[in-house]
């Protein structure tokens, strides 16, 4: 069967991006030796800092999770006034730049504030703290969440909640034996996308918390200190962990969704 030419260029564009993403993700991981990469891991301050960005977005995430699961089910069940412009302001994050993110935080955790003297009287330190790196981290990664837990509790039929309410089932108790079950995986999928949302932010962090350092801000440090050859072995690992714990949550995701 003779292709269209319509085909080929599906192919072409295809090839052109797939070669786009990989060739700089490609020559990155490749252009350190194996005794530099060794070298690079023994470094505690390296260890230190990609532990600090996995710690922070699992942090993150887990705050996305707890505070971000009722909205999202909220937003998915509900229509009300003044709904669209609640979405619009929770995608708010996604398309405000970096550094303008840490300033916004910072002019609210401010001891000028009064949020941020409140902070300051419990002993609560925001700049050049872990503190203030979660908090930045969850600003920019929690979207993520939301959008993927709405778009898992719109998939779920509202019969089922209806069912189970007509048989006396309490609203909490329909949402963890119906709704939390059917929609765990993409739940699952945003706790994933928020880490890796929160793990790979660098501007805003480096205005709230230069230190301690995570690895994004390590990695432009040493860059800005030594090029590329100091600078691209710390990104090859925190690359190579950060990918090793997602493809693990992705196999966890698809075995446990095949068992079901």
């Amino acid at each position: 069967m003779k292709r269209e030419p319509f085909f080929w260029i599906t192919i072409s564009c295809g090839l052109v991006i797939m070669a786009f993403i990989l060739l700089p993700l490609i020559e990155m991981m490749t252009a350190p030796s194996l005794a530099m990469l060794r070298e690079t891991i023994k470094d505690k301050d390296v260890v230190r800092s990609i532990w600090l960005s996995i710690y922070t977005a699992g942090l993150a995430a887990l705050i996305s999770f707890f505070l971000g699961t009722p909205l999202a089910y909220l937003l998915a069940r509900s229509d009300f006034r003044g709904k669209r412009l609640v979405e619009a302001i929770i995608d708010l994050p996604i398309v405000i730049p970096h550094p303008v993110v840490g300033i916004a935080i910072l002019g609210v955790a401010g001891k000028n504030h009064w949020i941020g003297h409140l902070l300051s009287e419990l002993g609560i330190r925001i700049m050049g703290s872990v503190t203030g790196i979660v908090i930045v981290l969850t600003f920019v990664g929690m979207p993520f969440y939301i959008n993927a837990a709405k778009s898992g509790f719109e998939s779920i039929s509202p019969r089922l909640e209806k069912v189970s309410r007509s048989l006396g089932a309490s609203m909490f108790s329909t949402f963890f034996r119906i709704t939390f079950p059917l929609a765990w995986r993409s739940m699952l999928i945003g706790i994933i996308m928020c880490s890796a949302r929160a793990i790979s932010e660098f501007g805003a962090v480096v205005i709230v918390a230069y230190h301690p350092m995570i690895a994004p801000v390590m990695i432009y440090e040493r860059f800005e200190a030594y090029g590329l050859k100091y600078s691209q072995p710390v990104a090859v690992w925190l690359v190579s962990i950060c990918l090793v714990l997602f493809l693990i949550l992705r196999i966890l995701t698809l075995r446990k969704t095949r068992e079901a």
